[in-house]
């Protein structure tokens, strides 16, 4: 049974999480007024896109959309992150990180290329309109694969609900405070989250912009991950 010698509130590699984190978003936001474009980089496009490029699958969970979004995901990945990190230690917390990432990458694009071959399917000039961003005004069905093809993807979420059922996986009966006042257990609240997360996916609410698939795909690929080091006797508890 692994023990760490020391607790730290910022162990190493959540630490420079949050700095690599931070530098992306300050270099998405001051760059952008010198006409250079971030997102179009480092953001997650379709395969269709002409903007996708491999990297994005890694470096769309260092991007975020606005403050907000920045400020609750790093506060989560410092919240529960640090303490997966001082009990695993850095190199299989950064593994669980990035697997969890690039998973629920994966998840998201699965689930997006379908939609996107369902709504194209004996529609190849649908598809072509939708690669350079314009649509048919008069068919509702091309708008929506226009939005989905050139809709890009960024945050770290993925990432961080894969942190989230391992803590809750780890520390079942931990309590967290939901709003600072209702205790939950951490088994029960990721659990709660889950359903959620995968009701709203079904929904597919068009005004929704969250991409609930990746948050389940990064809690799918820690479920996995955790399951093999569990069946390859690896203590890590």
């Amino acid at each position: 049974m692994y023990r760490p010698s020391s607790f730290s509130q910022l162990p190493e590699i959540v630490k420079n999480l949050l700095i690599i984190n931070g530098l992306f978003f300050l270099a998405t936001i001051s760059l952008e007024s010198y006409g250079i474009d971030f997102t179009k980089w480092f953001a997650l496009h379709q395969f269709q896109s002409p903007d996708f490029m491999p990297h994005q699958l890694i470096t769309h969970f260092f991007m975020h959309g606005n403050f907000t979004h920045l400020l609750f995901n790093m506060f989560a990945l410092w919240m529960f992150g640090k303490i997966l990190e001082n009990v695993w230690g850095g190199k299989r917390f950064l593994t669980y990180y990035m697997i969890t990432g690039i998973g629920a990458a994966f998840v998201h694009l699965t689930v997006s290329q379908y939609q996107i071959i369902e709504l194209g399917n004996g529609f190849p000039e649908l598809m072509e309109l939708a690669k350079n961003g314009r649509y048919n005004t008069g068919n509702v069905n091309s708008l929506k694969l226009t939005q989905l093809v050139t809709t890009p993807t960024v945050g770290a979420s993925g990432a961080v609900f894969g942190i989230l059922l391992a803590f809750g996986m780890l520390f079942p009966n931990t309590l967290l405070y939901i709003y600072f006042a209702i205790p939950v257990k951490a088994k029960y609240f990721v659990i709660i989250y889950g359903i959620m997360e995968l009701y709203a996916g079904i929904s597919n609410n068009p005004a929704d912009n969250v991409a609930h698939f990746a948050h389940l795909g990064g809690m799918l690929f820690g479920f996995i991950l955790l399951k093999y080091w569990q069946k390859n006797n690896t203590q890590f508890y």
